[in-house]
């Protein structure tokens, strides 16, 4: 039977939204602020607390702009964030399969 080793998950992406916000970036490349608040059915706050924590882990890029008059918040996945993502699932399948 394979180690049962729970330390190879990523703490960055493991939490249920981060985990969330991943999921949907791997699929879409980047997301609205608003988007991913609804998709993921967050809360403002709780959502900017998840974004700052994959950003500080270098997986999320947090784009602001302008569209108009109106400020624009965009979250996109980064190269690191792909490959940590990748690794994650590897970590939770070998944790999770029965060898």
């Amino acid at each position: 039977m394979a180690a049962f080793d729970i330390n190879k998950l990523d703490d960055a992406i493991h939490g249920r939204l981060r985990l969330g916000i991943m999921a949907y970036l791997m699929d879409a490349e980047a997301a609205d602020f608003n988007e991913l608040k609804a998709v993921l059915e967050a809360t403002q706050g709780n959502l900017s607390v998840h974004l700052r924590k994959l950003e500080e882990a270098g997986y999320v890029e947090i784009v602001k702009s302008f569209q108009g008059r109106k400020p624009l918040t965009r979250a996109h996945i980064t190269l690191a964030g792909r490959k940590a993502f990748a690794n994650y699932l590897d970590a939770l399948s070998n944790l999770v399969s029965k060898r």
